[in-house]
């Protein structure tokens, strides 16, 4: 019984919402910066590393373009400003919570 418990919270894991209110609390920046040669890269920070990489190959997946996770941001290559809040909506993200600049 004791592996059901979070260590967190210390609720059963099928109560705990540590997750929940933990992606809920980080505040998620999408801003845009050139890099060499004037190439537009999209900034995204405020995601936590647990599941930066896998949001990372979702995005690059579904906007066709490169990039990567690196220092606790992600790196997409070219302009995504427009499209990205809805994206991280769809994957579970608050509205509120996706600030665009």
């Amino acid at each position: 019984m004791i592996g059901d418990i979070c260590p967190i919270c210390g609720l059963p894991k099928e109560l705990c919402t540590c997750k929940v209110i933990e992606r809920e609390a980080n505040k998620i920046k999408v801003y845009l910066t050139t890099r060499r040669f004037n190439k537009p890269t999209t900034i995204i920070e405020g995601i936590d590393e647990k599941s930066g990489k896998s949001i990372s190959k979702q995005l690059k997946r579904k906007l066709a373009c490169g990039g990567t996770y690196k220092e606790g941001r992600i790196e997409l290559q070219g302009d995504h400003r427009a499209k990205i809040k809805d994206l991280l909506v769809k994957m579970g993200f608050e509205e509120e919570q996706i600030e665009v600049s």
